[in-house]
């Protein structure tokens, strides 16, 4: 079927595609998490360093779509920069790390419900795989009807949900006690100890405390590139860095206020006592009678926005590599409303696939959006290579400095703080090599010897951690 003329996304939209894309379940549960591994002061020390990175990685895409206007979607810099190989493993990673994110979504949404109804409490269990299995296919069929209607009602619920936390970040601050923050604020005072006896964590040495915030803080910027991946439907091309750096913003902005305040409620070894997910309960406190209720209803709202732009952009994703020959043309074949009709059908088929693996995880939640998380690093990674380059060719000096903070900060994150799970997401890349090998042997394409190198170590990193996952060397 031919392609229809895609309908435009204004500033406003590509902004709302950044924000929503980012703040789904992390957010809510960034104060719990970051409770179990560190201090205040050094959650705020890491989110000073997180948000560093990722201000060089957003003024890196901004840069590159204002520099390369005609490529559209984050893996066509690695294609342009280093070759169909690259742009695939790109384009893989960011739709694996997609629907692996919604994944995580949908665990966290059934823990929510599990507020409600304790049998869903646990996130994984049998009557939550059933219900996160059918609003999966539910949101599957919304988004084949429409990918524009479902990017406007995308945009409603972002504003729906920014105030939503809004709401509790403005009773943090009402709440907020200086003495209670920094009563331990290093995590280093006997009440540590205090703490671990009475079943918390050793937080260690505040270097180790930044190093296990990084793989939770890295997740909560997941879609950060949203603006980037639509940006064949963006109105104004000058929208999309504009939107990018500007959502950006506003993310840190939220994340910190929503992930440090409530320390100065209770302290932060109380937090991380708390049941899961923690804002439910805290907000409960905060506001008696209908706090608990309040932001229950609010996680879920800002969960289902975000798997549906979850669902778009990794739908948008591999239509675009499909029209690149990345891709078999048919992962890109839209139907008569203009959506990526096959490829939607294959993310719900995978996340339907993992919703029931997830039930043998102790931890499903993390698992799947550490895997998610560190699969995107390979696509952030190359984007920022690719600044690098093309600032250096171009000598210009500022957006050299600029990529490369960007790179060194990806991989050096990544490496310290989830190394195994890149391991495991080596699983993830393998049957994409087939489809890979396949367009490029029907185009008359051979494979090139480096690609041929990069399918052997990812293939022998693959079964590694198959190894290691059968072995126990490392859990899930």
């Amino acid at each position: 079927m031919a392609k229809s003329a895609p309908q435009k996304i204004g500033l406003f939209g590509l902004i709302g595609m950044v924000i929503s894309s980012c703040i789904g379940s992390g957010v809510y549960a960034l104060t719990g998490q970051l409770a179990k591994v560190a201090s205040p002061g050094a959650i705020i020390v890491a989110w000073a360093i997180a948000g560093i990175g990722f201000l060089a990685l957003a003024l890196s895409l901004a840069n590159l779509s204002a520099k390369k206007p005609e490529l559209n979607g984050i893996f066509m810099y690695a294609k342009d920069g280093f070759g169909p190989f690259s742009g695939f493993l790109s384009g893989w990673g960011y739709w694996f790390s997609a629907w692996m994110g919604s994944v995580g979504f949908a665990i966290m949404m059934m823990s929510t419900v599990g507020y409600f109804l304790p049998a869903f409490h646990a996130g994984n269990s049998i009557p939550c795989i059933i219900v996160a299995s059918l609003f999966n296919w539910v949101l599957t069929i919304l988004v084949i009807r429409g990918v524009e209607s479902a990017a406007l009602l995308n945009a409603v619920v972002m504003v729906c949900k920014v105030l939503a936390i809004g709401v509790f970040i403005a009773f943090a601050i009402f709440l907020f006690n200086t003495g209670t923050f920094t009563a331990d604020f290093w995590g280093t005072l006997a009440s540590n100890a205090s703490a671990i006896a009475a079943g918390g964590n050793d937080l260690g040495t505040i270097p180790k405390q930044i190093k296990n915030c990084m793989i939770i803080m890295m997740w909560v910027f997941v879609g950060i590139e949203g603006a980037t991946v639509m940006s064949a439907r963006a109105e104004k091309r000058s929208d999309v860095g504009r939107a990018t750096v500007m959502g950006l913003v506003a993310l840190v902005v939220i994340y910190l206020a929503a992930s440090v305040l409530p320390y100065g409620y209770l302290s932060y070894h109380e937090i991380a006592l708390m049941g899961y997910p923690v804002v439910i309960y805290l907000f409960d406190l905060m506001a008696p009678g209908w706090g608990g209720t309040f932001i229950a209803l609010a996680i879920i709202l800002s969960i289902g926005g975000a798997w549906l732009s979850f669902t778009l952009l990794s739908a948008e994703t591999t239509s675009c590599m499909s029209d690149a020959g990345l891709l078999p043309k048919e992962w890109g074949a839209l139907n008569k409303h203009g959506s990526p009709q096959m490829s939607l059908v294959v993310i719900a088929a995978c996340i339907q696939a993992f919703l029931i693996i997830s039930f043998f995880s102790a931890d499903a939640y993390n698992l799947t959006t550490s895997i998610a998380t560190a699969a995107i690093v390979i696509s952030w990674g190359l984007a920022a290579a690719y600044q690098v380059k093309i600032a250096i060719l171009s000598k210009d000096v500022p957006y050299a400095i600029i990529g490369s903070v960007a790179l060194v900060f990806l991989i050096a994150a990544v490496f310290m703080a989830g190394w195994q799970y890149l391991l495991i997401a080596s699983i993830g890349f393998v049957p994409g090599f087939y489809f890979y090998w396949k367009v490029r042997h029907d185009g008359g394409f051979k494979l090139w010897k480096t690609s041929k190198v990069a399918i052997t170590v990812v293939s022998i990193a693959a079964v590694v951690s198959v190894y290691l996952l059968a072995t126990g060397a490392i859990s899930i």
